[in-house]
């Protein structure tokens, strides 16, 4: 804004309509350069004044008391000269106005303040006993707003309450960059109190983020910390939070674990979902860990009711978490993640060696029948991804799974009744052990295909996976040695 003497300016004249600023209008109607006020000025829609057919004594836009008359101007846009630039909010309105207004009152803001001191203004009144009045320019550029948002909020200066104008997150994020601009603090406390306590749209909170820069610290605490982290690893924590709840702490735990898939799936950081399922992955293990070795090595020292008691819960504790682990499992393969699962996975001849001595026994059998399936679901998720190539494991851990976990599938066969609904999983497990024997040196499959005899069927023609993968053997093994 500069001070000087207002002179006539050829005004461009608008079409268009905007109901958003209707009663703006009206005031714009009536500060036309041409012309003196001729009709009353209308306050913004809400602003709580006392309506008139005339401009009240004093108050905004009253030319018989102003020591202040101001122009508004639209700045034109640099880059393009043509009318059809300038903003369409304005288009309803003059680009170009004069208001009356009242020192006292505007140097409510400290840039009309400022500019009002004699340190800016020289002696510009008409004669030595006429009264002092300022005539000062504003231009508005089209980047910071328009005519109509800068009228309103020089319209606020003549009021207190600002509830019947701020109604909306809208309404103030288009007056405070405004009264920003004017240093309209009492504006601006407004402003920014209506947005911490309202919900903001995604396309609102980009310009919220936009002019946090412009206001000072305490004021934008409460706004920062809605859309800023006050920790960096806040994403982390939160999913990690969600995936606990959704498979521990909700009764419609089908549901919520299809909602925290969907996050996990769209998640922008693969990274971070790692971290996070590996985190979910260990926590759980490690119980089904602890739950078996409790089961498989009881204390005997105590009451035997209290005991077979302890020794359900173990079992129970162990199915639940199983199932937890086998949920994390394919978010994790889903996901390309399950690098370190099928590491750890490969690395458990404590757990298998416990879950062996607990399917010879007959105990658990009435207790949880569904572990043994739940376990080698587990084993079969992570072995079916390495031979599809999904995890590339290195030759070690693929050893060590087959080696830790061939073992329990073969007692599973041996001493657990299968059901017909779950035969095609026993299949399927013994089929990609086989492929991922293929994959070895001919030294170690050879060992490990002689542990694979019980695959073996009454009926040949049962089990062709089996007579593949050693006539895919015998077949190698018969190539003359290379040099």
């Amino acid at each position: 804004m500069t001070a000087g003497s207002g002179g006539g300016t050829k005004k461009r004249q608008r079409t268009g309509c905007n109901t958003r600023f209707s009663s703006t209008s009206a005031v714009i109607d009536s500060c036309r350069l041409e012309g003196t006020v001729t009709e009353a000025s209308h306050k913004p829609s809400g602003l709580r004044r006392t309506s008139s057919s005339a401009t009240i004594s004093g108050g905004f836009n009253d030319a018989a008391s102003a020591d202040v008359v101001l122009r508004l101007f639209l700045e034109p846009c640099p880059s393009d000269s043509d009318s059809e630039s300038i903003s369409t909010v304005d288009s309803f309105f003059e680009d170009d106005i004069q208001i009356y207004l009242h020192s006292d009152v505007i140097r409510r803001s400290k840039y009309f303040s400022a500019l009002l001191s004699s340190r800016w203004q020289g002696d510009s009144s008409e004669g030595d006993n006429s009264p002092k009045i300022y005539r000062l320019n504003f231009g508005v550029p089209l980047s910071t707003g328009t005519i109509s948002t800068h009228l309103t909020v020089i319209q606020l200066l003549y009021t207190d309450d600002y509830s019947g104008v701020i109604e909306n997150a809208s309404t103030a994020l288009s007056i405070l960059p405004v009264a920003l601009e004017l240093l309209f603090e009492d504006c601006v406390r407004s402003c920014v109190r209506f947005l911490e306590a309202v919900p903001w749209t995604e396309e609102e909170e980009k310009r919220i983020l936009s002019l946090i820069p412009f206001l000072r610290e305490e004021e934008s605490r409460e706004l920062l910390d809605r859309v800023s982290p006050s920790k960096t690893d806040s994403l982390e924590e939160m999913l990690h939070g969600l995936i606990v709840a959704a498979i521990h702490n909700h009764s419609n735990m089908a549901f919520v674990k299809a909602f925290v898939a969907k996050l996990l799936r769209e998640f922008s950081s693969r990274d971070s979902a790692r971290r996070v399922l590996d985190r979910a992955f260990e926590a759980s293990l490690k119980t089904v860990k602890r739950s078996l070795e409790d089961y498989s090595n009881p204390d005997f020292r105590g009451d035997h009711n209290e005991t077979e008691a302890i020794q359900r819960l173990n079992l129970h504790t162990a199915t639940t978490n199983g199932r937890h682990l086998l949920w994390l499992i394919e978010r994790m393969i889903e996901l390309k993640v399950a690098d370190k699962a099928v590491r750890d996975w490969s690395e458990q001849s404590t757990f298998t060696a416990d879950l062996q001595r607990a399917f010879r026994d007959d105990a658990w059998r009435n207790i949880v029948p569904g572990l043994p399936v739940v376990v080698l679901r587990c084993t079969c998720k992570l072995a079916n991804a390495v031979t599809s190539g999904s995890i590339l494991a290195s030759r070690p851990v693929r050893m060590k799974l087959v080696k830790e976990w061939l073992p329990v599938l073969i007692v599973c066969k041996d001493n657990v009744s299968v059901l017909h609904t779950h035969k095609s999983l026993y299949t399927e497990l013994e089929e990609t052990f086989l492929k991922i024997i293929s994959t070895f040196p001919l030294s170690d499959a050879q060992e490990l295909l002689q542990q694979c005899l019980s695959f073996a069927t009454r009926n040949v023609d049962d089990c062709p996976h089996l007579v593949t993968a050693f006539n895919t053997w015998f077949r190698r093994a018969d190539r003359p040695p290379t040099s």
